[in-house]
């Protein structure tokens, strides 16, 4: 599959990539390095990475700016995205062909072309793994490439602490820098969080729940992340704190947004996305989001996880 989307590749004089909504590390890596490789691999291309902008990845990338024109004729990569729905930017249909490139599991297996590795620790790592069967084919890859591949390895596996995380992550992130980019600052942009999040955080240790059969949960409400002026993006970033605490198996923050509430689940074990697809959601077995429309819901979620957690 690697060579037959390389081949694609190759027919194309314009090529657009895509990732989902509410972006990670991984979505801009995968995305990002792949634009950045192809761009310095075919100089001749028009290569372009759309989507709306998030602020919080401004030091991963600024993304490109383009009319419906541009797709004509062109091949669109989607990165990192399980489900059709959750794309950003529906111009992504416009294309002349199209390509999905994810870690995820398949149960949304959209595109003319699929290559989906849910082995992979990220599609930032599958995007590695694409340069290293066609450097010899052309593919080139530069610092700035290694740079947002690595942010995305690192990003998806939690510093490596994932068990996602396997022999070939850490070779290819220790492969990845040898290109020479600044990690300190790369690591300053990704983890240095604002005063407000962090007292968000205490509130957050102060406040969650657990269960005697080791799930926990945590309820933000519009009103907390007024108090503590903080987006709903910002406090998502906050569930993996909870991965310390002894005992816990499994857990949920559900995060009120304007029209629906957001929730985001994490395992030490059992796996929840099973849970997740329940509720319009999905996602990895550990690692898994949903969304509900009612806090009369999150008692449904909760016995869900119960259930998962006493298989």
């Amino acid at each position: 599959m690697k060579t037959s989307i390389l081949s694609e590749i190759k027919k194309y004089d314009t090529i657009i990539i895509h990732r989902h909504v509410r972006p990670d590390p991984d979505a801009y890596g995968s995305q990002c390095g792949l634009g950045e490789m192809l761009k310095v691999s075919f100089p001749n291309k028009k290569v372009y990475m759309v989507g709306e902008e998030d602020e919080s990845l401004h030091f991963m990338r600024r993304l490109d700016t383009i009319t419906k024109k541009e797709y004509e004729g062109a091949l669109v990569i989607v990165c990192d995205t399980a489900n059709e729905e959750r794309i950003c930017d529906p111009r992504y249909k416009l294309g002349d062909k199209l390509i999905k490139i994810d870690h995820h599991p398949n149960e949304d297996p959209y595109g003319d072309m699929l290559w989906v590795d849910t082995s992979a620790s990220s599609t930032s790592e599958m995007i590695y793994d694409f340069y290293l069967a066609g450097k010899d084919e052309g593919l080139i890859l530069n610092q700035e490439a290694a740079r947002l591949l690595f942010a995305g390895i690192v990003g998806d596996t939690g510093r490596f602490l994932y068990p996602s995380t396997t022999e070939k992550t850490f070779l290819y992130a220790g492969e990845l820098i040898h290109y020479g980019f600044n990690r300190s600052d790369l690591f300053n942009g990704m983890y240095d969080v604002n005063e407000n999040v962090v007292r968000l955080n205490g509130y957050v240790f102060q406040n969650f729940k657990v269960s005697e059969n080791g799930v926990g949960h945590m309820i933000i409400t519009a009103e907390t992340l007024k108090k503590f002026d903080v987006k709903p993006s910002e406090a998502s970033l906050l569930v993996s704190s909870l991965g310390g605490v002894k005992g816990l198996k499994a857990w949920a923050f559900f995060i009120e947004e304007e029209e629906v509430i957001r929730v985001r689940l994490r395992s030490k074990g059992p796996v929840i996305n099973t849970v997740a697809r329940n509720y319009s959601g999905g996602g990895h077995p550990l690692a898994a989001g949903a969304s509900i429309y009612s806090w009369d819901e999150v008692d449904s979620v909760l016995r869900d996880m119960e259930e998962a957690c006493s298989i």
